[in-house]
């Protein structure tokens, strides 16, 4: 199986390495064409990308944070626990060379240890499983969420939104569901 491929910026063309089996699902092209048009070029994102810490939980190849850290993040923190993801995600980052910009953490996304503050927090769980809400609310009280961050969630187009979101944009895309906003403390 082909890999998704970076989409733009420093590593745009680039394959991925995505692990084997049926738990990971690397977050469509077009999904995330979607979401860092969004993030760079509505008013309110405010520059959610460029010299920002980005975390990508249930990062599985590490598509998402390594399109940002491609265009331009200071730095991404990738948490996975899946043994085949992690060692796909290692093989990616080190073909883009961003060892120095990423941290890989082998850890369960709802149960973090205590963490860094990030600004933008890229999430892409298995569907069905109302897992967004659990985990966002993990990254808080462990610390992993900056004031004010921005956070941006693939959902299946049939889950519900977190209680307590307001979304400042949704979109849909086939069975998927992206939808962002901000962290309020």
């Amino acid at each position: 199986m082909t890999g998704p491929r970076i989409i733009a910026g420093a590593w745009r063309g680039r394959i991925l390495a995505v692990p084997d089996g049926p738990l990971t699902r690397p977050t469509a092209g077009r999904v995330r064409q979607a979401l860092f048009d969004i993030l760079l070029h509505t008013s309110w994102a405010e520059g959610a990308v460029g010299g920002r810490m980005v975390l990508d939980a249930f990062a599985g190849s590490g598509a998402l944070g390594l399109e940002a850290l491609s265009r331009g993040a200071a730095g991404a923190t990738f948490i996975e626990q899946d043994r085949a993801a992690l060692a796909a995600l290692r093989r990616n980052v080190a073909a883009c060379r961003a060892e120095d910009r990423s941290r890989i953490v082998a850890a369960d996304a709802l149960a973090p240890s205590r963490g860094t503050p990030h600004d933008l927090v890229l999430l892409d769980p298995p569907y069905g499983k109302g897992l967004v809400g659990q985990a966002v609310s993990a990254f808080a009280t462990a610390g992993w969420l900056a004031p004010g961050a921005l956070i941006a969630a693939e959902f299946g187009k049939a889950d519900p939104t977190p209680d307590g979101v307001s979304p400042l944009a949704e979109r849909a895309h086939g069975a998927a569901r992206l939808v962002i906003w901000r962290h309020t403390a």
